[in-house]
């Protein structure tokens, strides 16, 4: 028999009323069985969160660190448990499940950091003009109010960790929803957070199945949306609450840009093994994932067979595997949908090189030339281990095929060049630019979101901050400045 793993109301564990099995996409095995919230434990969890704003926006400093340093620590001493947890309800390879558990170690400990120096407060005089002398400014951030962080299933853990780690860092209450394909990891999160001095109240995480989100989403006791997924149901959000404020991280269609002077043999070995590697990795499922490449046509004839021979290199297989590269996508239909779209391309006019199979959830690390503009893979977010390759004359066309997206995530630009790389800085139409390497690259303390339909707002734990607080003044009279 399979226990049932609790929820988290308010800071406590407790059960409802139904559960769900989470399953294995690899080989569909029982993972675990969750219970699911009752309507009231919702509106418990938000009326609690709602009546501690105050408290917990007062907490000391000290006490807030603290909490996000043990959460940190424990991260560690439990990585590989966490890990092969990943691994098991998201099909994510092994190898890189370690990886993200690492980077949530980091997001809390860079959290419990920004805690200890956020609101220090900025002072400003007034006396530049007559009417401010002896007036002093002090200027210091406040949180909006409890946040609804809604986390996707393609880092089950680390993407709860951007929602959760900065709300406690600015002292915001905040209510979890984890994807309901992967709630496990998230729920991990909850252990060590009991085992913390932080009040009841402060937090929730709650496997609330999707069709409950309206609801939640409306409540007005939240005022801070945290959300990471799709387009489509990003702007729908938006649309249904437009007086809230949102952060909203989307999707995107990476692109790499190989420019002409990347041209040894060694620049083109490792792009192409750069490409190859982070188009494939998570399954593809990553929103910075490299879904195209643009390739100055000086380098494009030598670049193109590296990159089939690396993404062939891949191996594929069993997620549990350490020397596994590409696991299973998270449930067959994702895997059927990639499937549609490449035989759609195919039957457009693309040429297929390497890949195109499908054996359940599992689908072929696969590359495309010659594909169409107007098919849905060259439109839309494939979130699967498939990689277009184009060719452009000279730089103006390679950024002009970067921006001819409704996305604009990331990008990577591999040149030498410095002028090149601020030029790219200048004209591409996304949230970051990386040079020498693949858009998939994220230190987890930068700033990361998107422009055009990859969303509004910034992740990145001090920039999450920013979006869950907003600014207030105080202006001190009669001071001899």
């Amino acid at each position: 028999m399979t226990s049932t793993t609790a929820f988290w109301l308010a800071g406590r564990q407790v059960t409802g009323e139904d559960t769900f099995d989470v399953t294995s996409p690899w080989d569909g095995r029982l993972v675990g069985k969750v219970s699911v919230p009752t309507d009231a434990q919702v509106e418990e969890a938000v009326a609690a969160a709602h009546a501690v704003r105050d408290e917990f926006a007062a907490t000391p400093a000290h006490v807030r660190a603290a909490a996000l340093d043990h959460v940190s620590r424990r991260l560690v001493e439990r990585t590989e448990e966490i890990a092969r947890l990943i691994s098991a309800e998201n099909g994510k390879p092994v190898k890189w499940a370690r990886g993200e558990v690492g980077r949530a170690v980091s997001v809390f400990r860079f959290a419990a950091e920004e805690a200890r120096r956020f609101n220090s407060g900025e002072a400003q005089r007034l006396d530049t003009d007559l009417g401010g002398q002896g007036r002093l400014a002090l200027t210091r951030r406040f949180p909006k109010g409890a946040v609804l962080g809604i986390a996707p299933f393609n880092f089950p853990l680390n993407l709860c960790a951007h929602k959760i780690a900065p709300a406690i860092a600015a002292g915001a209450p905040i209510i979890l929803k984890p994807a309901p394909a992967t709630p496990l990891s998230g729920l991990i999160i909850g252990d060590l957070l009991a085992e913390t001095d932080l009040p009841a109240g402060s937090w929730s995480i709650l496997p609330v199945a999707n069709d409950k989100m309206p609801a939640l989403v409306q409540d007005e006791r939240l005022p801070v949306i945290s959300f990471t997924g799709s387009d489509k149901v990003g702007y729908a959000i938006m649309d249904s609450v437009p007086r809230k404020h949102l952060t909203l991280e989307l999707g995107g269609n990476g692109a790499a840009v190989v420019l002409g002077d990347y041209a040894s043999d060694a620049d083109l070995d490792w792009a192409a093994t750069r490409i190859a590697t982070f188009s494939n990795y998570q399954g593809g499922q990553s929103c910075i994932s490299v879904q195209r490449v643009i390739a100055d046509a000086s380098v494009y004839d030598r670049l193109l067979p590296r990159i089939v021979a690396a993404v062939e290199a891949q191996v594929t297989g069993d997620p549990s595997d350490d020397k596994t590269d590409v696991g299973p996508l998270v449930s067959e239909d994702a895997a059927k949908r990639v499937e549609a779209w490449v035989k759609e391309a195919v039957e457009a006019g693309a040429t297929l090189l390497t890949g195109g199979d499908r054996d359940g959830a599992s689908y072929a690390p696969t590359v495309l030339t010659d594909v169409p503009a107007d098919v849905t893979i060259s439109c839309e977010e494939v979130f699967g281990p498939v990689l277009t390759v184009q060719k452009a004359d000279g730089e103006d066309a390679a950024f002009a095929a970067v921006n001819d997206s409704k996305y604009g995530l990331q990008a990577g630009v591999f040149t030498h060049d410095l002028q090149a790389a601020f030029r790219a800085h200048r004209a591409l139409e996304v949230g970051g630019v990386v040079i020498g390497d693949v858009p998939s690259y994220r230190a987890d303390q930068m700033p990361y979101g998107g422009a055009k339909q990859s969303g509004v707002g910034r992740e990145g734990v001090k920039f999450a901050m920013d979006d869950y607080t907003y600014e207030r003044v105080l202006v001190l009279t009669g001071l001899a400045l």
